[in-house]
């Protein structure tokens, strides 16, 4: 190529240029990069706070724009457009039957909100360049995002629950059957079943669909199998020919029973079995084991007597035992033998039936002696008082203290209080009298138990024996510190509180002796007494006394409209709040046994005061008004 001779002019005699500084373009790239950065960092941000808490432009569920809403909006939005639920249609089949529901009725629902907050987060979510990327595509390009929708399997099992009930058909056997108490022979029956997991199934499919649809149902059916049943029609004539009679065997005075199974009831628990022959199959005549286990489980509780241990009283004189109570033989009823029984007499022609019983001796029976309990000696007694109680109150601890006088108790066994007291109420003779509820003391039924549970802990206690589970009371009550001619603050802490069934009272029999539980009401004192054999156990105790001692608040004035008016009358009475720390150390042969800490807390209790309407309230307000 020829050279260019102005080219080569230019090049070789170069006009003459002014030069910028190196450094001088270092620093406006710099400062033009940092622009552009700045630019690029505001961008998002400005393009975020323009659209806080709205979704970005751009941003669609299912062809639903939801560019600029708000969350709620587009829920809204999205459950307005997004109707497919409420709409559409699916058709379920069942040869010519049809059964229409919407998608709704069978469990599927959009889930608006979450929708809505998959629609917002888009372009929120990862970090800056994740982000600044979705938005940029959403506006650029728009993005659609897939609705939620909720299936639950639940409704449309439930569902097609109904068309099954309306569906399926038992198996019938042909010939044989039952009307009223008639034995007839009748057509047999297909059974038939639908296939409800497969339909849940199928409708599954259908529902992904978003559309209209058929859900053909699967149904099972099991043909009858046709056999002579003459023979066995004769054997159920005769087995509802007459009424079925069950009856406790050797029944006692007060025992139930007996029994009358009418035949029409008969009837219906009849059981027409097919069972293998040697030459085939034939129909097996019976009460139905399910519907007659079901019978005799319903009249097995009123048989049930539980076993309990004879009640004795320890002679001082002879130290041998004096039977209080006779022992109480358990009883149950043997179900699965009873109903075996019952078929073969049944079938045999017999229509008066004795039921089939267990039954089980306690472990201490009337002809136990003190020798072979190992019942030899007082090991401890305890007394409480009870000065000032009312006659309720006293009603109340000798009804209670009656249930544990004469009670035995086994080597090894853990005791429990609230399992021999039974239930408290009026019913079984309890009076209302003063009881600890809440943060109030207030008329109850059974007030006074107490009493009885405090003194059992005690006895417990300085016996020596292992403490399971123990109670105290919220605040400190004055019968418990209560001993002869006066009080004793050192009593505090060994109180316990029973009421049950939700708090108990429980010991254990550590010993390898019986123990022989008495109980004696005199007066205004509970006295209990243990009688077993000394295995040498020995107790130490020791009190913190009251620590921590806070007193209580103000009397509080309550208006009570059944008072009349100028009466004052306290309901409640001040007592210092206060903690107790009681140590037990139980030896035996220089080994202990049981190195136990009863740490109480009771709260301080004010003093309550009721008046009638118009009475004048005492300022001060007196220590005990009248």
């Amino acid at each position: 190529m020829a050279s260019n001779p102005s080219l080569s002019h230019q090049m070789a005699h170069p006009p003459a240029r002014s030069y910028v500084p190196i450094g001088q373009t270092a620093l406006a790239l710099a400062i033009g990069l940092a622009l552009f950065t700045l630019l690029a960092a505001l961008l998002p941000a400005v393009y975020g706070m323009a659209y806080a808490e709205r979704i970005f432009p751009g941003v669609s569920v299912s062809g639903v724009d939801l560019s600029g809403l708000t969350q709620a909006e587009a829920a809204s939005r999205l459950a307005q457009r997004l109707d497919y639920p409420a709409r559409g249609q699916i058709v379920f089949q069942e040869g010519q039957n049809l059964w229409t529901a919407t998608p709704a009725q069978v469990g599927l629902f959009l889930d608006a909100q979450t929708t809505a907050s998959a629609a917002y987060n888009h372009g929120r979510s990862g970090g800056y360049f994740a982000q600044a990327s979705a938005r940029w595509q959403a506006w650029s390009k728009g993005i659609s995002l897939s609705p939620l929708f909720i299936f639950d399997q639940r409704v449309a099992h439930s569902y097609l629950q109904s068309i099954a009930a309306l569906v399926d058909r038992p198996i019938i056997e042909a010939s044989l059957g039952v009307s009223g108490i008639d034995v007839v022979v009748r057509s047999g029956q297909v059974g038939r079943t639908m296939d409800v997991p497969a339909a849940v199934l199928a409708l599954d499919a259908q529902l992904k669909t978003l559309s209209d649809g058929i859900v053909i149902l699967t149904i099972d059916e099991t043909p009858p199998v046709i056999l002579d049943v003459s023979e066995q029609a004769e054997l159920a004539r005769q087995m509802l020919s007459a009424p079925l009679v069950l009856r406790v065997p050797s029944a006692a005075p007060g025992d139930p029973g007996p029994w009358t199974i009418e035949p029409v009831t008969l009837a219906g628990m009849l059981a027409i079995e097919r069972v293998p022959t040697e030459q085939g199959e034939r129909y097996q005549v019976g009460l139905s084991s399910a519907a007659l286990r079901l019978y005799l489980e319903q009249v097995a509780p009123s048989l049930v007597v539980t076993s309990k241990n004879a009640r004795f009283i320890f002679n001082d004189d002879t130290h041998q035992l004096d039977l209080l109570e006779a022992a109480v033989i358990g009883r149950s009823l043997d179900v699965e033998t009873s109903l075996a029984l019952i078929n073969q007499q049944l079938t045999a022609g017999q229509h008066t039936i004795d039921l089939d019983m267990e039954y089980t001796n306690p472990p201490a029976t009337d002809d136990a002696t003190a020798e072979s309990l190992g019942i030899t000696e007082l090991v401890h007694a305890e007394t409480s008082y009870f000065r000032g109680s009312a006659p309720e109150r006293i009603q109340n601890i000798t009804l209670a203290s009656a249930h544990f006088h004469g009670v035995l108790v086994a080597p090894g066994e853990s005791f429990s209080m609230a399992d021999v007291l039974g239930d408290v109420s009026l019913d079984t003779g309890y009076a209302e009298a003063l009881i600890i509820y809440g943060d109030r003391t207030i008329r109850g039924v059974g007030g006074g138990v107490c009493q009885v549970s405090t003194t059992l802990f005690r006895a417990a206690f300085f016996a020596g024996f292992q403490i399971d589970e123990r109670y105290a009371h919220a605040y400190r009550v004055g019968y418990y510190e209560q001993v002869y001619g006066g009080t004793d603050p050192d009593l505090a802490g060994l109180d316990a509180t029973v009421f049950a069934p939700v708090v108990d009272f429980r010991f254990t029999n550590d010993t390898p002796y019986w123990l022989l539980m008495e109980t004696y009401v005199s007066g205004a004192t509970l006295t209990w007494k243990f009688y077993s054999t000394s295995d040498g156990r020995s107790v130490d105790w020791d009190t913190s006394g009251l620590q921590n001692v806070v007193e209580p608040e103000d009397p509080l004035y309550e208006e009570n409209p059944d008072l009349p008016e100028g009466t004052i009358k306290q309901v409640d009475w001040a007592v210092d709040g206060a903690d107790v720390s009681i140590t037990r150390t139980v030896t035996r042969n220089g080994e202990v046994l049981h190195r136990d800490v009863f740490n109480t807390h009771y709260q301080p209790w004010r003093a309550i005061y009721q008046y009638g309407p118009g009475t004048e309230i005492p300022t001060p307000a007196p220590d005990n008004p009248s």
